[in-house]
């Protein structure tokens, strides 16, 4: 098996990958204009400030979009095909990409647009990573 590829840590980013190290998912808003990102940059993508501060998410989001990958493009993933990419928006705005968990084969089989996911905090090759888990439409009615 290949070794896991370790995303590049910078100062800039350390705050995302120490909160995830901590179950946390954190990401950027402008104190100028208030939107929110990620990934982390140095300056707002709306209005280009650099004032910006990092937040926690409550780990909530919707699905935006998902394919699934039957080819593993890195030699460390070619025993987990198929996978889930996605992109979750969360309910503070902004947006990534990741991979979508399940407990089961029905919730594979019952994804649609526009719905609900959770934070899961997983490790995979030491790091912590976010991935989104399906909220089912019977859980998300209580």
């Amino acid at each position: 098996m290949s070794e896991f590829p370790a995303p590049p840590v910078t100062d800039l980013s350390r705050p995302y990958w120490d909160g995830l190290a901590a179950g946390e998912l954190r990401f950027q808003r402008c104190t100028s204009c208030a939107h929110a990102w990620l990934p982390p940059r140095d300056e707002c993508p709306r209005c280009l400030l650099p004032d910006w501060r990092y937040e926690a998410s409550a780990g909530t989001g919707t699905l935006v979009s998902w394919v699934v990958y039957h080819r593993a493009f890195h030699p460390y993933f070619a025993d987990k095909v198929p996978y889930h990419v996605a992109v979750v928006e969360l309910d503070e705005g902004p947006r990534l990409i990741t991979n979508l968990v399940f407990d089961d084969e029905a919730e594979r089989d019952s994804l649609r647009i526009d719905q609900a996911v959770e934070l899961r905090v997983e490790d995979e090759g030491g790091w912590a990573l976010a991935r989104f888990h399906p909220v089912l439409a019977s859980a998300a009615s209580r």
